[in-house]
């Protein structure tokens, strides 16, 4: 946990390194994943590098890889695992794994060579493939179409055409309808040519898309002015688009005409819709017809047969792809990282390359190592070092080494921003206060118990989902299943304290509260009171675990919950947001930044101390006084009475004792006589203060408002002098704000002064007047820029500490809406259906059920999630956290490999 607390250190190195053994250095670092290089050459765009051609050769064989994957979809084929990313790191470099071409021990320009050849081969012949199906698919369709155009044609011409000539010449008023549909171009001849059996109309037939034969139909009917006869047949079995191999449904058409220019509009229709127009023989030439039907028929069945046997080449060519696409494109990405790096390094002598960046502290020797073990396997002469430099800026990146627990949190804070360099890191506390906030607003032993399994199932398939291709969502839940489980485990660890599961109070440790005529048959009575078992205070007068069940069935129920987790709320708030202002001052210490110490943490913690903890103090103090004791305190009872010398009485030792009864004959515990007419700090005897003097439970919202507004008493006092200590509080509080405010620009100032005065002696010695002016410019820069920031930081941390507290009352807001819901959940679609028949009960059931799931066990812990997230972005880790460092992000291949399996 140490090691987490603060990020690992860094160091700044330099690699030296022989041009010739490079590839394989950088190779084995990748391995390693220790080491992040600077780019030495930012002047230069991306063609002017070292190694841009190798690069482009990457990005070549990328795309056809890219290819290959785009042609085995269309198979439906899967990609084939190429295993975990360590065993491929493991194997020695080689294109694929078994074949008569592989090798062992390829070099960086050897194994590119061979894998752009190996994929050169793949790629021209999955192209003539391709090309040659898309030939073959077009012909084929051709003649399909062509086939359904000739048996749709004659068809057409046997049946519909001699039906219409008929009807033309038998009926004087069929005719006059016959040609409105048809509607033939006035002038130029005589009517009675228009009843003429002979009279040839010609014809265009084709096979139009069926998606565009409205449109189609429409088209011709305004550009021929209707004057034309158009007919269209389905064809039944839908046609492979050539192209993107998608199966289309299609009509044939056969349109009817008589004009040269109406022939012509009619082509330029065709071509725009892309419509197929075949030339048909004379159809009442029967003979011709059935002869080219039989010679489509065969031409069909030959080309279909070749087509298959394409379709099963270019198949069994993808499965030999889809076995090596992956492993292919993890070897093309390693190199090309490799490459990508080598352009950060700067050539300054001849043969030789020299890189530098961070690498982790702790694998600095095992870097070392790794340079000089492939350096001497390539038997160079010159050797490759491995040193330590000095840093070139002051800010390192920030690592956090994590594991399969720890990851979800640090995710969980780098998504709001990186820690800086050695800074606190709130994953550390995240880990254990996210799931528990969780659980305090979530608190239920059902609900949670279901979340908390979830969380198991996901951790008992851990192995199994490591490997597999999880698209986001499962990706999210896969990496997030600690963090479940967790939220799990504390909403039903809440749901025993709030003694809480569907709703439902549980029974399990019996109970200290009790109605009177609870087990007869007809239950106590509406406004029954209850009666502890035991005596108040006593051992066995507290709950073993958790809150009694009986306060589940009682009217002022949601009275005392509300109380109860309001003030829990709070208290966990200020805890956490004090907590943030501690980790500040250790940040301030472990980077010995004195100011920030003394005059910032500091008055930090005198503020937050005096009003804000105190709020606490007076919370515990308040639980843990017996109250009963006190107001008995300031009771009048009749000395006669069976209340006198009650054992509830605590004060004065529990001694009673009898006044003068001079007064209405009634007595105070320790002897005061009563007139009917006494207040409460008369009948008191602790002598506190105030109207309540001690003895009667004060209002804490009251009392923390008046530390601020009426400073000068306190109405309801807890225990003696807590007037002058509430005073004295308020002081320390008022005098930390000026401090926080002023005190580090101050002394800021005087440390900018002597700066300022050891420079001008500097500009004396030297007579440099523009220096001097240029010094006192910037002088005055600074100290305006702290003033602002410092007004802004002491704003944001007194105004925030009222506003934060505030904003923790979500934790029971939350909580009462969960159980409210549930508690409405469960009697309105289940109580009010159990007393009906089994029908109606399983219904309520099932609604009850559904409900449940869909509220409370997805809505619900979304939103709980996204609170719990607001309180620890906002209100814990801005108390303490920069958020401005910069990731480590180091040359690994293990990183560069994950990532394009979990994109692809």
């Amino acid at each position: 946990m140490a090691r987490w607390f603060r990020s690992e250190e860094m160091e700044y190195v330099s690699l030296i390194v022989n041009e010739d053994a490079a590839h394989q250095c950088l190779s084995d670092l990748g391995k390693l994943g220790v080491l992040q290089f600077t780019d030495l050459n930012p002047d230069l765009t991306p063609f002017q590098r070292r190694y841009v051609s190798y690069v482009k050769r990457c990005d070549e064989l990328e795309r056809k890889l890219r290819y290959f994957g785009h042609e085995c979809d269309r198979f439906d084929l899967t990609i084939d695992n190429a295993g975990t990313v360590d065993n491929f790191l493991n194997t020695p470099n080689s294109v694929v794994s078994s074949g008569p071409g592989a090798s062992g021990g390829e070099s960086g320009a050897q194994l590119l060579e061979t894998l752009e050849a190996e994929l050169e081969q793949y790629e021209s012949q999955l192209k003539d493939l391709n090309a040659f199906s898309e030939k073959l698919t077009m012909e084929y369709n051709e003649k399909v179409e062509l086939q359904e155009v000739l048996e749709k044609a004659r068809r057409f011409f046997m049946t519909d055409a001699p039906r219409l000539a008929v009807s033309e010449l038998t009926s004087g008023s069929e005719r006059v309808k016959h040609d409105r549909e048809v509607n033939l171009l006035e002038g130029g001849g005589d009517p009675g040519a228009a009843r003429d059996m002979d009279m040839r109309f010609s014809s265009i037939t084709g096979v139009v898309a069926s998606e565009e034969k409205a449109r189609f139909e429409r088209m011709i009917f305004r550009a021929t002015r209707g004057n034309c006869y158009v007919r269209f047949a389905p064809i039944k079995e839908p046609i492979t688009d050539p192209e993107t191999q998608e199966l289309m449904e299609k009509h044939v058409f056969i349109v009817f005409y008589k004009s040269a220019s109406i022939e012509l509009k009619l082509k330029k229709i065709c071509d725009a819709f892309s419509a197929h127009r075949y030339s048909l023989p004379d159809m009442d030439d029967a003979p011709a017809v059935d002869r080219m039907l039989t010679e489509n028929a065969q031409e069909l069945v030959d080309s279909r047969h070749v087509l298959l046997k394409n379709q099963d080449t270019r198949f069994r060519l993808c499965q030999k792809l889809a076995a090596h696409t992956e492993r292919w494109t993890w070897i093309v990405l390693r190199e090309k990282a490799i490459y990508h790096n080598l352009n950060m390094f700067k050539a300054d002598v001849s043969g030789m390359l020299r890189g530098e960046g961070w690498i982790l502290s702790t694998s600095l020797d095992e870097a070392r190592e790794a340079v000089t073990k492939a350096h001497s396997n390539m038997d160079l002469s010159m050797p490759s070092l491995l040193e330590l430099m000095p840093q070139p800026w002051p800010t390192p990146p920030t690592h956090f080494t994590t594991n399969k627990f720890t990851y979800a949190y640090q995710e969980f804070v780098n998504t709001y921003g990186i820690p800086r360099y050695r800074e606190a890191n709130p994953a550390l506390f995240t880990a254990a206060t996210f799931p528990f906030l969780f659980g305090v607003m979530y608190g239920d032993i059902g609900h949670g118990l279901f979340l908390f399994t979830v969380g198991c199932l996901l951790i008992s398939q851990e192995e199994k989902n490591e490997n597999a291709r999880l698209g986001e969502m499962m990706g999210g839940l896969h990496a997030a299943r600690y963090m479940l489980a967790m939220m799990g485990f504390f909403a039903v660890y809440a749901g025993f304290i709030y003694n809480d599961c569907f709703s439902l109070g549980l029974n399990l440790f019996g109970q200290t509260w009790k109605f009177e005529g609870e087990d007869s048959e007809d239950g106590p009575e509406n406004g029954e009171e209850a009666y502890q078992l035991s005596e108040y205070g006593s051992d066995d007068s507290v709950y073993p675990f958790g809150l009694d069940p009986t306060w589940h069935v009682a009217e002022n129920e949601l009275l005392f919950f509300n109380s109860f987790k309001m003030k829990l709320s709070v208290i966990l708030g200020i805890f956490q947001m004090f907590m943030g202002t501690c980790l500040k001052g250790l940040n301030a210490v472990y980077f010995n930044q004195k100011l920030d110490l003394l005059y910032e943490f500091i008055p930090m913690v005198l503020f937050a101390g005096s009003l804000f903890v105190y709020m606490v103090v007076l919370i515990f103090l308040k639980w843990s006084i017996n109250w009963n004791s006190r107001m008995l305190d300031a009771t009048c009872i009749d000395p006669d009475s069976d209340g006198w010398g009650s054992s509830d009485y605590k004060e004065n030792d529990g001694v009673w004792l009898v006044c003068d009864q001079t007064g209405d004959g009634t007595c105070t515990p320790w002897g005061h006589s009563c007139t009917g007419y006494d207040t409460t700090e008369e009948k008191c005897s602790l002598n506190f203060g105030g109207s309540g003097d001690g003895c009667q439970p004060p209002n804490l919202i009251t009392t923390l408002i008046n530390i601020a507004l009426d400073p000068s008493s306190v109405d309801e006092p807890l225990y003696e002098g807590q007037l002058g200590w509430q005073q004295f509080l308020l002081f320390v509080a008022m005098i930390s704000v000026p401090i926080l405010l002023l005190a580090k620009p101050f002394f800021l100032k005087r440390e900018m002064d002597a700066e300022h005065d050891r420079r001008a002696r500097e500009v004396v010695h030297h007579s440099d007047e523009g220096v001097a002016h240029a010094a006192e410019h910037e002088e005055e820069h600074g100290i305006g820029e702290v003033l602002i920031h410092q007004a802004i930081e002491t704003i944001e941390f007194v105004l925030g500490m009222v506003s934060n507290t505030a904003s923790y009352l979500r934790l029971w807001a939350l909580s009462l809406a969960h159980s409210e819901l549930a508690t409405v959940f469960w009697e309105k679609a289940m109580l009010s259906t159990l007393n009906m028949n089994f029908f109606m009960t399983f219904l309520g059931y099932g609604i009850f059920a559904g409900v449940t799931f869909g509220v409370l066990l997805m809505m619900d812990v979304l939103e709980c999630f996204l609170h719990a997230l607001r309180l620890h972005w906002v209100e814990f880790q801005n108390k303490f956290f920069k958020a401005d460092g910069v990731r480590f992000a180091p040359f690994s291949f293990k990183n560069v490999l994950s990532e394009a399996a979990a994109s692809s």
